[in-house]
């Protein structure tokens, strides 16, 4: 066994804060912890040592928040709000609108079924918690996402994207299902017209199996309808997000990858996340639905015939030097992504016309990431003009192509959300953010988090301490009981799912819905 570093953790029964240590044993690496009163702990944090310390090596460090909202009092994880501890900046802001739901997946943690109440804020009080992410100083929220439950849900959805929009939110994107937007072309132009850029679309798989087990229904079909709807109402930016458990859709990550390649005219970018499990389970059983991102990073490398290979993956800090320049030059200050180097990877293919390539084969990543960090260093020193020349030198010499060397000038030269746009057009993010739960849960990573989420009582709350500590508490403050009137039935799946199909038999099948034809009948039915 080799000691990598101690940190803290918290014990998955009590949930009280303790020693951990993280380790590496048999080429990959575990976390390790004792709880007085319910034992010990041993959970894989990352699969694969090599790449945990590969990623390591992008560990910059950037803003802080200068307007925390709590002050440090019990200690992290209770104080989060966001409390003077905390190390990083919001990259995105989450509101839940609501905990209601169409469906009763098993495997989400964020629906009234399951919670025994209603908790939807009011238009006014969302607007409360949209403001206090803009107040954010010294980097004003770029990005905010609605999420829930399922957000589609609430009637007034529309009108809370044109209020935040409104308000100043530069990029605005729904978490959603999709049950809604396969039954209508005309909402999905609705949220277009509101101001919604992208649509993160729960993608769990491109057969039925990944959706009747972890769903309990055959969403494909509705997946498949939904991305069409979205490309005739005018939208040009679909996420789809996986959530992925060993066993069950594994086998299928280069397989989503070719899907958002075939349809790049509106899949901008695809997010794994690895299941987080929450509730107790047995070590066995949550060994056999492990996964981790270096898992998910060579099993892409194999399915996709070596399209992205794992070294093509960097860790969400690599991006800072570049992120500091910017706010120098243009005099702002930027999100800087500072996230913990082993909460997320990702990559991006770059479209070129026809042919989709990874962006290690325009981009040397290390190189031009270090020309920015001379560039910082000549700035220091207070040699401006040599700064921004180390800098065009990066981009000239390490960037191959003039397509792509452009995009890249533009994002330089004027360092905007349209520039940004403009170079986000041409490419297919790939990303995977691992959130934590109980077993592998490390406060070193919570205080780095770049997602929070707005609540109700002003505060800014962390991903996975809002997820595994103050998620309850905060509902049920605000809260109401649920009634005949305000509970949102389980959608009727069965009688849209054969809409679709008998529709898809009276007309020619489109580039979407081709993938049905790959199906076997007898998983449909």
């Amino acid at each position: 066994m080799n000691h990598i570093k101690y940190t803290k953790s918290i014990c998955p029964e009590c949930l009280q804060v303790i020693p951990a240590s993280i380790y590496e044993e048999g080429g990959k690496v575990y976390i390790k912890k004792t709880c007085s009163e319910h034992g010990e702990f041993n959970e894989i944090y990352w699969s694969d040592y090599n790449q945990y310390r590969r990623a390591e090596k992008y560990n910059n460090h950037g803003k802080i928040m200068k307007n925390p909202r709590t002050e440090e009092n019990k200690g992290c994880p209770q104080d989060c709000g966001i409390c003077p501890n905390h190390k990083s900046t919001t990259t995105l802001g989450i509101i839940d609108v609501t905990n209601r739901c169409n469906l009763r997946c098993p495997i989400c943690f964020a629906h009234s079924g399951a919670a025994g109440y209603l908790y939807e804020p009011s238009k006014e009080k969302i607007g409360m918690m949209v403001q206090n992410l803009l107040d954010n100083d010294p980097v004003v929220v770029p990005a905010l996402q609605f999420s829930g439950g399922e957000p589609t849900v609430r009637d007034d959805l529309p009108e809370l994207v044109k209020m935040a929009k409104d308000m100043g939110v530069i990029h605005l994107e729904i978490n959603t299902n999709g049950i809604k937007l396969a039954e209508s072309v005309d909402y999905c132009r609705e949220l277009l017209n509101a101001g919604t850029a992208t649509i993160y679309l729960q993608f769990d798989g491109v057969t039925p199996r990944p959706y009747i087990e972890a769903r309990g229904f055959n969403l494909l079909p509705i997946k498949l309808r939904a991305i069409e709807n979205l490309r005739k109402a005018g939208f040009t930016s679909i996420c789809l997000v996986p959530t992925l458990v060993k066993g069950l859709n594994d086998d299928q990550i280069g397989d989503i990858v070719k899907f958002a390649i075939k349809n790049k005219d509106v899949i901008r970018a695809v997010n794994f996340q690895p299941v987080s499990i929450t509730g107790r389970i047995s070590k066995e059983k949550r060994e056999k639905m492990r996964i981790t991102i270096p898992e998910m990073m060579s099993k892409l490398e194999e399915q996709s015939d070596g399209l992205v290979k794992e070294n093509d993956w960097f860790p969400v800090p690599v991006v800072q030097p570049i992120s500091e320049f910017l706010s120098w030059i243009q005099n702002e200050d930027y999100v800087d992504f500072c996230a913990h180097p082993h909460c997320g990877m990702g990559t991006y293919l770059v479209i070129d016309e026809d042919d989709v390539i990874p962006i290690t084969d325009y981009l040397n990543v290390d190189k031009t990431v270090n020309a920015f960090k001379q560039a910082l260093l000549q700035r220091e020193n207070g040699n401006e003009l040599t700064a921004k020349l180390e800098a065009a030198k990066g981009v000239i010499s390490n960037i191959k192509f003039k397509l792509f060397k452009r995009y890249i000038n533009d994002l330089i030269k004027y360092g905007n959300y349209k520039s940004l746009d403009r170079l986000h057009g041409r490419l297919i993010m790939l990303g995977s953010m691992h959130f934590m739960d109980p077993y592998n849960f490390d406060l070193e990573r919570v205080q780095r988090c770049v997602i929070h989420y707005a609540t109700p009582d002003g505060r800014i709350i962390p991903f996975c301490s809002m997820n595994n500590f103050h998620r309850t508490k905060i509902e049920k403050k605000f809260a109401e009981q649920i009634t005949d009137k305000n509970i949102t039935p389980l959608y009727d799946v069965d009688a849209l799912i054969n809409k679709i199909l008998v529709e898809e038999k009276t007309r020619p099948y489109s580039q979407v819905i081709d993938l049905l034809q790959t199906i076997p009948s007898k998983d449909i039915d």
